[in-house]
């Protein structure tokens, strides 16, 4: 997958999320699985290395199906109300598994080639710069809020009142982005970042046809509920 063009990825992911949400039941759910542990083997990377950064999610997806399936009287538990959301649930986790495996196969530069590449004229190069903006920043946000939970423990600020924690985390990890935001734009402005920018020549490989052919599936794959119904 890390040698296919970036533009063929965008297209696997778009069929991949049109086909999981068609097929919602647990045989086309079990043949995403397929595909998405495929995807993963051949990238060579752990699945709990993949979805690590996305583990505050968690509580999310495993708290929507036991509120499904709780009551407030007898019966106090339906175990059958719980299985729409918790395959919605599982649904998101492959969508989220096939994003953080563009993330990690895909440089920023090449990406910002893609959109510029699949959006025409100014609208393409201002998502273009965009998206680089977000690829790039994000990553300091995380590392910001580390450091601000790092300092704050060693402060034994664990000891606070949970609603402390949050103000204190909240407000120090705001200024500290802000302040990260600033030297950002600095650093830009010093590297000239141009309005269009040279990016790096995208080519469609033997690969990108076979990648091709299965957004292309996939994508059938969705129509056909909707022409069979």
């Amino acid at each position: 997958m890390s040698r296919l063009d970036p533009r063929t990825k965008l297209a696997l992911q778009a069929g991949f999320a049109a086909a999981v949400f068609a097929h919602t039941t647990p045989r086309g759910l079990a043949t995403a699985t397929v595909l998405v542990a495929v995807a993963v083997f051949s990238v060579g990377v752990s699945p709990v290395a993949l979805l690590r950064p996305y583990v505050f999610l968690t509580p999310f997806l495993v708290v929507g199906p036991a509120f499904a399936a709780a009551r407030l009287g007898e019966p106090w538990l339906v175990p059958g109300d719980a299985v729409g959301p918790a395959l919605a649930s599982y649904r998101t986790l492959l969508l989220l598994a096939v994003g953080a495996l563009y993330v990690r196969t895909t440089p920023v530069r090449e990406s910002e080639a893609a959109v510029q590449r699949l959006v025409p004229g100014r609208a393409g190069r201002l998502l273009g710069v965009a998206l680089g903006l977000v690829f790039r920043f994000l990553p300091l946000i995380r590392r910001e809020l580390r450091a601000t939970r790092a300092a704050m423990r060693l402060r034994l600020g664990a000891e606070r009142p949970l609603a402390d924690r949050m103000r204190l985390l909240t407000a120090t990890s705001l200024v500290r982005t802000l302040r990260r935001a600033d030297r950002l734009a600095d650093a830009l402005r010093v590297r000239c970042l141009a309005w269009n920018p040279t990016l790096p020549r995208l080519r469609f490989g033997p690969a990108d046809a076979v990648g091709l052919g299965v957004a292309a599936g996939l994508v059938a794959l969705a129509v056909l509920p909707a022409t069979g119904g």
